[in-house]
């Protein structure tokens, strides 16, 4: 059974920073394509950043520069840093894995078979 845990949302003013991580337990989740995605309530599910099982990484063009996605090998973990917050970024953020051919990753939800729960960012003005 795949879990995927993420923690390190909160509260935050515009400006600063915040890391969020997913655990990934049942499977090496490093082998496979893993990102983060964001949703506001009433719109749809957006990919903000993905990486490969190669470390090549993507990102939606709205936090280009400011949100690095990265993951630890030994540790089965991604993140996410967010800086230079806006108050536009609020939203719960999810991490998801791609396994299998069905499903090669990137930023698009349908190429993503596992979804953690979700953590909450807020950016105050």
């Amino acid at each position: 059974q795949v879990h995927l845990v993420e923690s390190g949302g909160g509260s935050v003013q515009a400006g600063g920073s915040l890391r969020l991580s997913c655990a990934a337990s049942g499977y090496s989740a490093t082998a496979y394509p893993m990102a983060w995605f964001r949703r506001v309530p009433g719109k749809e599910r957006e990919g903000v950043a993905s990486i490969d099982a190669d470390g090549g990484t993507e990102y939606a063009d709205s936090v280009k520069g400011r949100f690095t996605v990265s993951k630890d090998n030994a540790k089965h973990t991604l993140y996410l840093q967010m800086n230079s917050l806006k108050p536009e970024d609020t939203a719960m953020y999810y991490c998801a894995a791609g396994l299998g051919s069905l499903f090669p990753g990137g930023l698009s939800e349908y190429d993503h078979n596992y979804w953690g729960l979700g953590t909450q960012v807020t950016v105050s003005s």
